[in-house]
């Protein structure tokens, strides 16, 4: 893995820069319709789902770096080079997209979190509405990229003085084939209080439209971002166990995440009325920096533990368990916890993202007379696969 060279007072100089790594920057005062535009703006990227072709393509430049130094002392973590966002199949009204994380010769990243592409079924319509405005104050540029010039609206959002974070988004007005990112061109996140220090970078660097008359089978979605997919966990906490859902959708750019009970009167994944809508530009900004915080993986005390399996549902996938001791309330408990050795490993197939990195298993025992233990809870991964019916 290339990582990247930027030193962290470079970054967050980046962070207040004109759009860094564009050809060109003209900025003013945004007129009415400038502030206006991001409605019109948004609708345009979300109507663009309907015209996707196979093909359709997007290229990033990333940077990321973090340090619990938050005057840039001790060592910094860092990542760098391209995401790429691909149309692979269109089966209406499902976009399939692809996405990977590689080095700028475009080969896989050795941090495991990154080191796989991602697949991104998208529904190209709506079951609700979905509205989630640009945040920050607005002003109107004309930025060169991908060899272009855009007429773009650059939004600020500053949480610098309640020890948030500097967050700066610009955005194409017509986002043609950046319909896959509502129009991204430029992102930059500044970490700011609470001891963090570092940020990430995202800068458009190339862009493709496919052929009308590319056709593509639809692929198995055995590495899920998420939407598409489900998994359950079984909560052993108090009198009643009970087995949890979580859910993953998106439409339209937007991802969506359900978690609660299983309703065994609906077909798994059914209702995401509720969902939150989380924009997909902002989900592939904060992957590199979970990556960062994450550490190596597995988790130091888990590599360090016993080699065993774990088993779901006929499934074997090899494991790592780690535990340990400790005096809680008055009495020695033992906390466990299971993670895959390999988050990749074939017989994870189908599972979401997110949950490759959670332990596959956690529980607590209270240790008793005569050295018995007596189970105080936990919780366990039980089921995952595809709730799209029909489909692969």
């Amino acid at each position: 893995m290339r990582h990247s060279t930027l030193p962290l007072a470079a970054l967050l100089g980046a962070a207040l820069s004109f759009l860094p790594g564009c050809e060109s920057t003209k900025s003013s005062s945004p007129s009415p319709s400038d502030t206006r535009a991001q409605e019109p703006t948004a609708m345009k990227a979300a109507e663009a789902w309907k015209r996707a072709r196979v093909g359709d393509r997007v290229t990033y430049s990333f940077s990321a770096t973090q340090s619990s130094e938050p005057r840039g002392g001790g060592t910094a973590r860092t990542l760098g080079g391209q995401l790429t966002l691909e149309v692979v199949a269109v089966q209406q009204p499902w976009v399939w997209v692809r996405l990977a994380y590689t080095d700028e010769a475009g080969k896989p990243l050795s941090h495991p979190r990154l080191a796989q592409d991602l697949l991104l079924p998208v529904r190209a319509d709506t079951t609700r509405p979905l509205d989630v405005p640009y945040a920050g104050t607005a002003s109107a540029e004309t930025p060169s990229s991908a060899g272009r010039t855009w007429e773009a609206v650059r939004y600020v959002s500053d949480q610098r003085p309640v020890d948030g974070p500097l967050r700066t988004r610009v955005y194409a007005n017509e986002p043609g084939p950046l319909y896959l990112t509502r129009g991204l061109l430029d992102a930059n996140t500044t970490l700011s209080g609470f001891g963090a220090a570092g940020g990430i970078q995202l800068t458009l660097r190339e862009l493709r439209e496919g052929s009308a008359d590319a056709n593509a089978s639809v692929p198995a979605l055995e590495r899920p971002l998420g939407p598409g997919a489900y998994y359950d966990r079984r909560v052993e906490v108090g009198p009643a166990p009970s087995e949890q859902r979580v859910c993953f959708a998106a439409e339209r750019g937007y991802l969506l995440r359900t978690e609660g009970p299983i309703d065994t009167n609906a077909a798994p994944c059914s209702d995401f009325s509720q969902a939150e809508p989380e924009p997909l530009e902002e989900v592939l900004l904060s992957l590199p920096m979970e990556a960062l915080s994450s550490g190596d993986w597995p988790p130091a005390a888990a590599a360090s533990g016993t080699r065993g399996t774990f088993t779901a549902e006929g499934r074997d996938v090899p494991a790592l368990i780690e535990q340990r001791t400790e005096n809680f309330e008055g009495a020695p408990r033992v906390f466990s916890e299971t993670y895959a050795a390999e988050p990749w490993a074939p017989g994870l197939a189908g599972l979401p993202y997110e949950a490759r990195f959670q332990p596959l298993a956690s529980s607590t025992e209270r240790e008793v007379a005569g050295g018995k233990r007596e189970s105080e809870g936990g919780t366990r991964l039980v089921r995952w696969g595809s709730w799209l019916g029909g489909q692969k």
